[in-house]
This record gives structure tokens, sequence and C-alpha cells, in this order.
């Protein structure tokens, strides 16, 4: 009892140190003290740039990265329960690749058709490639939940989502072969992901559609549980298992396609974090796993944001090659010692 007690207190605590190491350090660093200052609106006697640079700069960006986080780690608690398959992760239905299908269609075209590409149009470019993300997302997620209701085997049903990947990308790959290349280049900075890209009031927008479905996704709580148990004992239960699996992937599939609409395709972090919080806190039971992968999903994509702005860098590393370095290593050695214990 007092093992999740200690891990969720200091995954709070570190929660909150990070944040603040996200607003104080980067190109510029600021001292602590202004920080929280500046947060708590008391009169800073620093610079009026480092209020700029921490309310329009730092601030959406280390939101964007929290709320970011703790979705795409659920959506991938929930695949992973759903398929019974440790490797499932939030994009393995093709959400992600939906997405970067609506944004190449959208950058590569409009350069192609009007000779300048929207997406240079700053907010509206901005807006408008996240809109051409979810559209791509929403298609392909309306596509799986189709593909649900026919398909019973859960095996089947990841295959298909991976080949309807696999066709979404061959698609952009000719998109990218007819465009130019300052559009290509455009697509390839949005591929890379990135939690700077929301900004203004999309921040306020995209935080309050993730405090909706967030809590909403905790519903499923008791359903998936159930799903561990397997089908045909959940069904002795009385659990509805062809329409559990609905919503569940439905829940999955729509954090996947509202955190890559704003922040483009996030890897390893909905992968990594379910595994992670199964050995911190030793159970399966997700009445324990739900809120810890929302706070562990939060941590790690606060701890890859900082990394991704190293202090004294110039610019910022691509999101995902940092969250790969992260992610990959801690799989690894989840799988290792998962195999270590089967063992003994």
């Amino acid at each position: 009892m007092r093992r999740p007690v200690i891990a969720f207190t200091l995954i709070a605590l570190l929660i909150i140190v990070f944040f603040v190491l996200n607003l104080s350090l980067g190109t510029i660093a600021i001292p602590f003290d202004e920080v929280v200052r500046i947060l708590f609106g008391a009169d800073a006697s620093g610079d009026e740039i480092w209020r700029n640079i921490i309310w329009k700069s730092r601030y959406p960006q280390t939101i964007t990265a929290l709320v970011a986080g703790a979705g795409l780690s659920i959506s991938g608690l929930q695949m992973q329960t759903v398929f019974r398959n440790p490797l499932a992760g939030p994009s393995e239905l093709g959400i992600s690749s939906g997405a970067s299908l609506g944004v190449a269609t959208f950058i590569l075209l409009s350069g192609s058709i009007s000779q300048r590409a929207l997406v240079r149009m700053g907010f509206v470019g901005e807006m408008a490639v996240s809109v051409a993300a979810l559209l791509g997302a929403l298609l392909v997620m309306s596509i799986i939940m189709t593909m649900a209701q026919r398909v019973r085997g859960n095996v089947v049903l990841l295959i298909m989502g991976v080949m309807i990947g696999y066709i979404a990308n061959a698609i952009i790959g000719v998109l990218k072969f007819f465009s130019n290349d300052e559009d290509v280049r455009s697509y390839v900075i949005w591929g890379l992901g990135s939690f700077a890209k929301v900004s203004g009031d999309q921040v306020t927008t995209f935080v309050i559609i993730m405090l909706v479905l967030i809590p909403l996704s905790f519903l499923l709580i008791k359903v998936l549980n159930l799903m561990l148990l397997g089908e045909n004992y959940a069904r002795s239960l009385g659990l509805n298992y062809g329409r559990a699996r609905h919503l569940v992937i439905f829940s999955a599939c729509l954090l996947t396609a509202i955190v890559t609409a704003y922040c483009g395709p996030i890897v390893f972090i909905g992968l990594a974090v379910p595994h992670l919080c199964r050995t911190i806190f030793a159970t399966s039971n997700h009445l324990t796993l739900m809120p810890a992968v929302t706070l562990v999903g939060a941590l790690l994509a606060l701890c890859c944001n900082l990394i991704a702005r190293m202090p004294g860098m110039e610019g910022a590393l691509p999101i995902n090659s940092v969250t790969a370095l992260i992610g990959a290593p801690i799989v690894i050695w989840v799988l290792f010692d998962k195999r270590r214990r089967e063992e003994l």
C-alpha cells in the first residue's frame, strides 16, 4: 500500500520540478525566483523580456508537453490492453499516418497548386495544418471503427491498421516525389513533432479538449480490468465485449488524433510509459495504472522537452529524436527485466 503512495508523491514532485525547469532553462536562463514571481503575478525585478519568453513561448510549450504526454500514455495503455500486445502503441492503427497524410496533402498540394504553401501563411497556416491533420486522423479512425465492427480478431484488426499506415505512407511518398523541395522540407519538419507548435488560442483549445477526453478515458478503468481476464471470462461477468472494445479503441484513437493534430506524430511515449508504470507499481490493475501513466507520461514529456531545448543551445532538437532515445531503452530494459523475472 505504501509503495504506490510513495511513487505517486515522488512523481508529482518531479513533475513540479521539471515544469519549473522547462520555464527557467533554455537559450536564455531565467532565475528560479523570477520564474516564480512571474507565474504568481508578482512584480518581477527582471527584464520584461523574461515575461514574454515565459508567457508567450515556454509556458504554452510546457503545458502542451504536459497534456500531450498524458494523453499519449493513456492511449498506449488502452491499446496494449485491448490488443493484449506489449508492442501496441498509439500509432499502431494508422491514426498518426492518417494525420500525416492529411498534413502532406495540405502542405504539398497547396504548394503545387498555388505555388505558395498555405503553411507559410502564419497563424492561418498553422491552424489549417492542425485541421488537416485532425481530418486525416479522423478519416482513418472512422475506417478503423468500421473494421472493428466487422472484424472480431484483435490481431487481424491490428494488422489492418498497420496496412492502412503503409498505404498512407505510400501516398505521402508519391506526393513528396512531385512536390518542390521547400514544401517537402515544411512537411518533414512537421513530421519531426514539436510541443512548440501550439501557441496562442490553440493552447487553450488543445488543453480544454484534452481535459475533457482524459477524465472520460478514466471511465473505462473497469472495462479495461475486465478485458485483462480474457474475452470469455469477461463475457461471463456480464461485459458486452464487442461494445467495450469499440469504446476503448475509439478513446485511444481520439486521444492520438488530437495530440497528433496539434503536436505532430510523437513516438515512443505511448509505447514506453505503460511498460515503465507496470514495473514501477508492480501491478496490472488499471485503477492504479491509469493515473500512473497519466502522471509518468506528463513527466517524461516534460523531460524530453527540456532535453530538446538544452540550455545554451540555439534552436531545439526534434522531439521525436529525444523521445526515441529515451523511450527505446526504457522498453528494452523493461522487456529484459520481465524476461529475467520469469526465468527466476
